[in-house]
């Protein structure tokens, strides 16, 4: 009988509905509490006991995958990013590897234009100040006034050009390969460089993926370059931007303000100087929020579970 330890925080309050599913293909499961995600330390703990995973951003080391081996056969990652863990030893032990690809495109693209439509219409501020007491008339600009900057034009990069595009905002685009000449003449992007990318954009969305040559790569040279009134918006991963260095462009003015979904620690400490700043947005790693974009991801990581397992996944049932 296949042992699963299941990490996966947003299918965790629903195990109900998947234990049954799992037990019918004889699957035993292993489902320790879970905060935010599982470090390396609390995963070596169950190191040999399971074959299998379906976890959230728990941090599969090198050291755990081969702690875990030769038992494990396969990672299920809820979700699309894999950058806590580490793949050149999944390979190299033999381990599958699942995600579900362009998971959540959707309601990340649709926060980014939250973001930028609440900065530009001033819609928080002038709540807070009307519950305040205050009758302030804060000025705001049209979007169409704009220019909007994206780092990464990925699935979820082209999906927020797309939107910011309806707006009538001038878009910049960069990225690490080659992005499609179609979807340039489609949406009138303009490809170029960071450096450009960061001097011109009113708004600057950071939708890559998180890797070596993208950690920290918003940090105390590149903010520099960006306009003292410009926004900064990060849904991406946290620590694509250096914390200490947006804090200090923030508090001095270097930078207009920051809308962040992600932080390099999560939980965000409660001591963290982002919480007590009036020109940042803050939300819980919570961008993916879409009941239908979970419930495909649920199916898909359950699949490719299965498919891991070697298990026939084709009469797999969904609710």
């Amino acid at each position: 009988m296949p042992v699963v330890l299941m990490t996966a925080p947003y299918m965790i309050p629903f195990l109900d509905r998947f234990r049954p599913v799992l037990a019918e293909y004889g699957i035993e499961l292993i489902v320790p509490a879970v905060q935010e995600r599982m470090e390396e330390d609390d995963l070596l703990k169950y190191a040999g006991q399971f074959d299998g995973t379906i976890c959230g951003d728990d941090r599969y080391t090198a050291r755990v995958i081969e702690a875990c081996s030769p038992r494990l056969k396969v990672i299920s990652k809820w979700g699309t990013g894999i950058d806590s863990i580490d793949a050149e030893a999944c390979s190299r032990f033999g381990v599958s590897l699942g995600r579900t690809l362009n998971a959540f495109t959707t309601p990340v693209a649709d926060t980014v234009l939250g973001y930028m439509l609440a900065f530009a219409r001033r819609g928080p501020w002038m709540d807070a100040a009307m519950k305040r007491g205050e009758w302030e008339k804060i000025p705001g600009m049209a979007l169409s006034e704009c220019t909007l900057g994206v780092i990464g034009v990925g699935n979820i990069g082209k999906a927020v050009t797309r939107r910011a595009r309806a707006f009538g905002m001038k878009a910049l685009g960069t990225d690490i390969i080659d992005v499609d000449h179609v979807f340039v003449g489609e949406t009138g992007i303009e490809m170029t460089n960071l450096e450009f990318l960061l001097s011109n954009s009113d708004f600057v969305s950071v939708n890559c993926d998180l890797n070596p040559t993208s950690h920290h790569l918003i940090n105390t040279d590149t903010l520099a370059k960006m306009k003292p009134t410009a926004i900064l918006i990060n849904t991406a991963r946290g620590p694509i931007v250096e914390e200490n260095a947006l804090v200090a462009a923030l508090s001095s003015g270097q930078v207009g303000g920051a809308a962040l979904d992600v932080f390099e620690h999560e939980p965000l400490p409660l001591e963290s100087p982002l919480l007590k700043m009036d020109n940042v947005m803050l939300a819980p790693h919570n961008s993916n929020s879409s009941p239908a974009a979970w419930e495909r991801v649920h199916w898909n990581t359950i699949k490719n579970l299965l498919d891991g397992l070697g298990i026939d996944s084709r009469n797999l049932k969904h609710e």
